[in-house]
């Protein structure tokens, strides 16, 4: 065994103790510390007996167990727990010696420690990891970024336990500078709450208006992941539908409706709004499970609030039919707004962002991984600055293929009284970005009328603001405005 560790983690739970297993298992040794020094020792003891680990109860014996340049990652809770182990670790660390946080935190908290550690002599890494325990352990999705210089000192470690698509390619290469690489895992995790939602919704289709039962609704979703929707939230659903309780019934339905949140997903919607960015997908998502947690006020409200109730009439296979491809291209839209505002991002913070590369990255390991991240990569491969996914020509034609099967799907599931948000907010994102002319000049007017807010005319230059004095009482002092 090495005297000196290649590399140390910080954080023993679920995440970081199958993280630093897969890293001992790719022929690294690994030093590791917690808080709790009980979980260092239950691993040396446990899952990491006999092999490449130094196990550390004190900080000081941690960080003097790493070779030098010392690499220390942080698999520990986002926020203020970040903060404070960054400020335990820099007294015994010297000039050159790497700080990694692979954590999910906000981005600016990265650009503000990225800053921070660097004016001490130090580097920092904010890394995306993706792909739960199971990805943790044998391969996940890695997005780092922050200080470029430590990137060569950590490649080879990040790159070897990292997924590995088809032809070899790891699932790991370096996004960008300061908190490129947790706004690139936001984004992931905002793709993944839409993708999540819209499964949701063809699953409530199927229960509600259609009747099925679980293992009907496994067999369509089996169906579904061997073509184009081939993907691994389509894959556990599957796995889930079939999942039997002790009694012999699905377990799917003795679970509460009400979903929990980390805050990935408000964090992406919130910054959507910063950047003037319509991530009206992701954001209904987020919505949905705020809704979802009022339970107690939906029960009452059941009550007393009544819709439709549901009745399929149709030819049921030519709807699940239309179902599919109505999910497919909600789908191409979800990823059409995070990859719209992964542009507008590296605009506004400066990012060289390799958009090609980035569907790399999440092809292998992560929760969004689907063989639809192939056609993103071929897109930007073919043509890197494009502006909208739906203009690829791939992905105009199954738009184009799946848009009446599309507003059949939401127009029946509406009249129904099914619920379905992300679904019918992806078709309207199409046709208002689809539109050469939206009802805004109205809007325009509205504002300047009541706020002398002015607006721009068609028949002069982009740029010239104008005032109108709609009552005759108003004056020609007009206020500023502002353009996302």
């Amino acid at each position: 065994m090495s005297t000196k560790a290649d590399i140390g983690l910080v954080g023993l739970a679920v995440m970081g103790e199958n993280l630093v297993l897969n890293m001992e298992s790719r022929g690294f040794t690994c030093a590791v510390f917690n808080r709790t020094v009980d979980k260092v020792d239950a691993l040396m003891n446990g899952r990491g007996k006999g092999k490449k680990f130094i196990g550390a109860h004190t900080m000081e014996e941690f960080v003097g167990s790493l070779a030098v340049p010392r690499k220390v990652m942080l698999m520990v809770k986002a926020g203020k727990p970040v903060d404070d182990f960054i400020e335990q670790i820099i007294p015994f660390l010297e000039k050159g010696d790497i700080i990694i946080d692979g954590g999910n935190s906000y981005f600016p908290d990265t650009i503000r420690r990225t800053t921070y550690c660097e004016s001490k002599g130090l580097l920092f890494i904010g890394t995306g990891v993706s792909g739960g325990e199971e990805g943790a352990l044998k391969g996940p999705s890695i997005m780092p970024g922050g200080s470029p210089a430590a990137w060569p000192h950590v490649k080879p470690i990040f790159q070897a336990i990292a997924a590995k698509v088809e032809d070899g390619t790891p699932c790991c290469d370096w996004v960008g500078d300061n908190g490129a690489g947790h706004f690139v895992k936001m984004v992931h995790n905002g793709i993944e709450y839409g993708d999540m939602q819209l499964i949701c919704e063809a699953y409530q289709i199927m229960k509600d208006l259609l009747g099925m039962s679980a293992e009907e609704m496994h067999d369509v979703f089996k169906k579904w992941n061997t073509g184009d929707l081939d993907s691994y939230l389509i894959e556990i659903t599957r796995d889930i539908l079939a999942f039997k309780d002790a009694d012999g019934g699905p377990i799917v339905d003795k679970i509460l409706d009400t979903a929990g949140q980390k805050g990935t997903g408000k964090w992406t919607s919130v910054t959507s709004l910063d950047l003037g960015v319509p991530l009206t997908l992701i954001s209904e998502a987020v919505y949905a499970r705020c809704i979802s947690a009022q339970k107690d006020d939906r029960v009452e409200a059941s009550a007393i609030l009544k819709g439709p109730a549901p009745k399929f009439t149709g030819d049921k296979q030519a709807f699940l039919n239309d179902l599919e491809q109505a999910l497919y291209a909600s789908k191409i839209v979800s990823y059409t707004q995070g990859y719209v505002m992964l542009r507008a991002a590296a605009a506004e913070f400066k990012w060289n962002l390799n958009y090609g590369g980035i569907a790399l990255l999440w092809r292998g390991g992560c929760i969004i991984r689907s063989a639809f991240l192939g056609k993103i990569k071929a897109a930007f491969d073919k043509n890197p600055q494009l502006g909208n996914l739906m203009l690829d020509p791939f992905f105009t034609g199954k738009i184009e293929a799946s848009q009446d099967a599309w507003r059949r799907v939401i127009a029946t599931a509406v009249m129904n009284g099914v619920w379905v948000p992300a679904l019918s907010t992806a078709l309207n994102y199409f046709d208002g970005f689809r539109n050469a002319r939206l009802p805004a000049n109205l809007l325009q007017a509205q504002r300047d009328y009541f706020g002398a807010h002015m607006y721009e005319r068609t028949d002069k230059p982009r740029g010239e603001f104008f005032h109108t004095n709609w009552t005759g009482r108003g004056g020609d002092t007009a206020s500023s405005t502002y353009v996302v």
